[in-house]
């Protein structure tokens, strides 16, 4: 059998319907902050936040259903779901069964990956090798997050930063001879636990419920951030021969605005070609990327042959970057 290439067939997102901005968010709380106290720090000006019920399992199927839609694909060519998520409906089973239920499949597999923020680059790594050694043909890779139950709402320094969503994407193994060059390239993944309390849940976490609640040093994980997700974009870049002139999108973690757009500048490619939605989503963690690759794939931003970058980095510390042809 020849080597299979995992191709981005679809993408999909959800976001929930309600939408809170920066002043509606002080004024629910009882906040003492502004619009422009958080505009200026983070590029955030709304988020969205579930509905009471609202599950990561809820998001992550709608989303995982607009990707099989836009690949063209039935729920029959799904042979493994993978969520990226911190907060699971429980601690088990695993959402992605849950999501494998919603969506009517009873046949496959699927598992959860708990790496916070660069969840979503560490689960198309390993859909990347389940697709190259023949353990699957079709995968679904999901970011799902109902942040909005695990953060400490009197904390302006963490609860601004976060919102709700989903985004997924449908991976298609094709004949390596027939992808014209198409695919997930390479993924790099790291983590440090050293560095695993400067950004942390202090309990246990589940978007139906859950006793901790996000807690971030963010001058410290700032620090790590830029110099962290450059190595690894050089290191994935190196991998395939490729230098920065060959990026013709970056499509980065979601976290804040100074951080994506240092990123820009040490790639050397101007802010038109990185997406951006941290203004309107704010930080959706797993889902920010497979989010933002969603819309500009829809809007037609990204093409058929294009070289996409995705980094990410989050608690642990975890961070990766992969690279990805259109």
């Amino acid at each position: 059998m020849s080597a299979l290439r995992a191709l981005i067939a679809g993408t999909g997102g959800y976001l929930p319907a309600r939408s809170v901005s920066n002043d509606e968010l002080a004024a629910w709380k009882g906040l003492d902050t502004t619009d422009s106290w958080i505009a200026e720090r983070t590029g955030i000006r709304c988020r969205h936040i579930a509905a009471e019920g609202e599950t990561a399992s809820d998001l992550g199927a709608r989303a995982a259903l607009a990707a099989l839609a836009q690949a063209g694909a039935g729920v029959e060519e799904v042979d493994a779901i993978l969520v990226a998520t911190s907060t699971p409906d429980s601690a088990f089973p695993a959402t992605a069964v849950r999501i494998q239920g919603k969506l009517g499949i009873t046949r496959g597999f699927g598992f959860d990956l708990a790496a916070a923020c660069t969840g979503f680059v560490y689960a198309l790594g390993v859909a990347d090798a389940l697709i190259r050694t023949g353990q699957a043909r079709g995968v679904l890779v999901i970011g799902t997050e109902v942040y909005s139950r695990i953060l400490d709402w009197t904390d302006r320094g963490t609860c601004v930063l976060f919102g709700d969503g989903a985004g997924a994407v449908f991976l298609r193994g094709v004949a390596a001879e027939h992808a014209g060059g198409r695919g997930l390239l390479s993924s790099h993944l790291h983590a440090d636990g050293r560095f695993g309390d400067i950004l942390h849940v202090d309990g246990g976490a589940g978007s139906n419920g859950g006793t901790g609640v996000v807690r971030m040093a963010g001058r410290e994980v700032f620090k790590h951030a830029v110099t962290k997700l450059a190595a690894a974009v050089d290191e994935a870049l190196a991998a395939n021969g490729l230098g920065h002139a060959d990026i013709g999108w970056l499509v980065p973690h979601q976290a804040n605005l100074r951080i994506i757009e240092a990123m820009g500048k040490k790639l050397h490619l101007p802010l038109e070609r990185v997406v951006v939605t941290v203004d309107r989503h704010a930080n959706t963690s797993a889902a920010s990327i497979p989010l933002a690759l969603a819309e500009a794939t829809r809007d037609g931003r990204i093409q058929r042959g294009d070289l996409v970058v995705m980094e990410a980095i989050g608690g642990g510390l975890t961070w990766g970057a992969t690279l990805a042809r259109f």
